[in-house]
């Protein structure tokens, strides 16, 4: 067997590695897979060499306390992969954490493919030219990655965002208001707070006082929250005094169920924006961060926008309020005028719009076209 070794470091990447190793299996069923990850990738038989949620952490702030562990962790994966010399190294996202594994892998001529272009085009631009020593190729999500690195020498596949293949799009809000015994008056309000356990303890406060303020006038406010497995003990900590009560949500099809029925979303900046953007569900994208990391980043920044929904469209399709601008009373009067279905018509406008970019130009699926290029890199069967 030819033993291809993936690391993911948080639930988004959790799923990408899934998706990638089933399709890769689907046209290689000599592969053989080792790593490092969570649920979804367990489910496709990749034994996790340690509990991923360990790995999402994000801010100087938050990694600093944990630099010991992450340390370790990175000493046990590097000796795991040199021990068993895979045919390629995949890691997906989590650039911090895989970027050092990489440059420390790369001696070993190890190809390594890295899944999900860092953001360096938004900030610190000067990291590019790290990664050139450090990765054979890039898998990009978004159709302005490839340039910006291949300009740095970085061989790129744009590969297709994987929020097209999510199923975001099809939920079904009759069973979702059925099963959880919400009213035709009801108005469900989805809250996505992250996946990291640093962006739910930052935001979940502001939320959870946000719905208390819109339901003071929105009485009949129905607060949803789809919850990650590494942060659930303390998405349900934090919320449990909330007013109005959550519906906290595990699955898939539960989650894009309560797409379907949302009438709106408060959504933490990132990937979630695009997914909640897919399925049509207008929304406000809220963020705070740590002074520090703040600081660091209206430093460093190139984009004008936070949400990858307003990259891509180059406008403000989605309202940001971002660091100081993140605060209860603020979130509460944007989310109160969508609620009224004012701008709503503009948003999903713009949401067909940012959609229609995102395919992968060969075809198929997005999991398809990284398949491929995974395949492009390791070669054929021996």
């Amino acid at each position: 067997m030819t033993l291809l070794y993936v690391v993911a470091g948080e639930s988004s990447g959790d799923v990408l590695g899934a998706r990638l190793v089933a399709r890769l299996r689907e046209a290689r069923p000599d592969l053989s897979f080792a790593g490092i990850g969570g649920e979804r990738m367990a489910e496709q038989g990749v034994e996790s060499l340690f509990p991923m949620r360990e790995l999402a952490l994000m801010g100087l702030l938050e990694v600093l306390p944990n630099i010991r562990n992450l340390t370790r962790r990175m000493d046990q994966t590097v000796a795991e992969i040199t021990a068993r010399r895979p045919a390629a190294l995949i890691t997906i996202d989590s650039p911090g954490f895989a970027l050092r594994i990489a440059k420390r892998v790369k001696p070993l001529g190890i190809p390594v493919i890295h899944y999900v272009a860092p953001q360096v085009w938004a900030w610190r631009q000067g990291r590019v030219k790290e990664m050139a020593h450090r990765l054979d190729r890039i898998l990009a999500l978004l159709p302005f990655e490839a340039p910006f690195f291949e300009h740095a020498g970085i061989p790129v596949t744009f590969v297709g965002h994987p929020v097209l293949e999510s199923g975001a799009d099809r939920g079904d809000a009759a069973r979702f208001r059925a099963r959880h015994a919400i009213g035709p008056d009801e108005q469900v309000v989805l809250v996505m707070p992250g996946s990291r356990r640093t962006e739910v303890s930052r935001l979940l406060p502001i939320f959870g006082e946000t719905l208390r303020l819109l339901s003071a006038s929105r009485p009949s406010l129905r607060p949803v929250v789809p919850i990650a497995g590494p942060v659930e003990e303390a998405v349900r900590s934090a919320a449990a005094g909330w007013s109005p009560a959550p519906i906290l949500l595990r699955g898939v099809e539960e989650k894009h169920d309560a797409f379907a029925a949302a009438s709106a979303g408060l959504i933490k900046s990132g990937t979630s924006s695009l997914e909640v953007a897919m399925a049509g569900v207008p929304m406000v994208v809220g963020y705070r961060l740590n002074p520090i990391t703040a600081w660091l980043i209206r430093r460093m920044a190139k984009v004008k926008y936070a949400s990858i929904v307003n990259i891509l469209a180059d406008e403000e399709v989605i309202p940001e309020l971002l660091l100081e601008d993140c605060r209860p009373p603020r979130l509460a009067a944007v989310l109160g005028r969508l609620l009224a279905g004012e701008g709503v018509a503009a948003q999903r406008e713009g949401f067909a719009r940012v959609m229609s970019l995102l395919s992968p130009p060969g075809g198929g699926s997005p999991s398809e076209a990284a398949a491929r290029a995974v395949l492009d890199t390791v070669g054929p069967a021996p």
